[in-house]
């Protein structure tokens, strides 16, 4: 018997911020051709050695829009998949960054492009399921309910 190996090598991050009465998210468009080339997402990334998934999400958040959140929450939920390229079913950890302060978005390479979308908006342009899913619960369990302090994280 031949099995598919589970790895967890990446994380994903939904960063929140409140214009009047609605809550927005943050969703960038990724550069050019290939697998994902051109797709909309939220911020994501590898976790590299020596960092933790949380702090790999944080950095990624940096490194791809220049923002840092004012609060930050593992969202208690994974993103997971089977990626057909890797042979491997994909576990990435979901987290939470609200930015209560005025930032401005600076891409880095990887994007050509991003939108601060209601979450109608956002959940019509991600194009995968478990996108979908993960943008749903963050919306149940962060905006329409009380953000969980216990699932709040340090801010360096």
């Amino acid at each position: 018997m031949n099995e598919i190996p589970i790895k967890a090598y990446a994380v994903s991050a939904f960063v929140l911020k409140r214009e009047g009465d609605a809550w927005k998210v943050l969703l960038l468009r990724r550069v050019g051709a290939g697998r994902l080339g051109a797709t909309w997402g939220q911020i994501g990334g590898a976790i590299e050695a020596g960092e933790t998934a949380w702090e790999a999400a944080l950095r990624e958040i940096r490194e791809e829009a220049n923002l840092v959140p004012d609060r930050f929450y593992s969202a208690d939920v994974c993103e997971q998949f089977y990626e057909a390229y890797a042979e491997c079913v994909c576990i990435m950890p979901v987290f939470v960054a609200f930015l209560d302060s005025e930032q401005p978005v600076v891409l880095s390479e990887e994007h050509s492009d991003y939108r601060w979308l209601t979450f109608d908006e956002a959940d019509a342009r991600l194009p995968f399921a478990e996108q979908r899913a993960a943008l749903r619960h963050v919306e149940q369990e962060f905006i329409h309910r009380a953000s969980n302090e216990s699932l709040r994280l340090p801010m360096p």
